[in-house]
């Protein structure tokens, strides 16, 4: 028996065939939503260079910064790029990116062969920041388990930049 007001079997099948994937797809999208996204490392040497800051911005991380890391402290020198240099390990910084008050970067110790990666997020006038340290590499060992720390960076203000100086009256 045939019914002309109802749909075949088949239509039936191609219709709720059609729509399944789009059902799919829109319930995976609003759980993928539904759920905050944890932080992942990135590892800062692979960023494309179209990331990284322009020249301009980095000018703030220039000159000499305290670097307080529990009872440790250590002085940093950093040049209008943002890279850098410090005593322990023989020890230097390179910015990979500095967008907004978060900076990105690597760091490399020649003396104990280690190097690995860093962020921080500064306060909104720069002047210091709270910033996290991990390893991406110990001497030939590229997946290190050592954890890494976390750190205080404070602008020197004893040290005056040249740019700072007020002119005379």
């Amino acid at each position: 028996m045939s019914d002309r007001g109802s749909k075949s079997g088949l239509e039936q099948r191609g219709l709720a065939g059609g729509a399944a994937p789009l059902l799919l797809a829109c319930a995976l999208l609003a759980a993928a939503c539904a759920i905050p996204a944890g932080h992942q490392d990135v590892a800062t040497d692979s960023l494309p260079p179209s990331m990284a800051a322009q020249p301009g911005d980095l000018h703030v991380l220039a000159g000499e910064w305290e670097y307080v890391d529990g009872d440790a402290v250590d002085r940093l020198t950093f040049d209008e790029e943002g890279n850098g240099h410090y005593r322990w390990k023989d020890g230097r910084f390179e910015t990979r990116t500095l967008i907004g008050h978060i900076w990105h970067g690597v760091w490399f110790q020649k003396e104990n062969d280690r190097d690995g990666g860093f962020t921080v997020e500064f306060s909104p006038d720069f002047s210091e920041g709270e910033g996290r340290w991990w390893y991406s590499r110990i001497e030939t060992n590229h997946a290190p388990t050592q954890k890494g720390g976390t750190f205080h960076l404070r602008r020197n203000t004893a040290v005056m930049n040249h740019t700072d100086i007020p002119p005379a009256p």
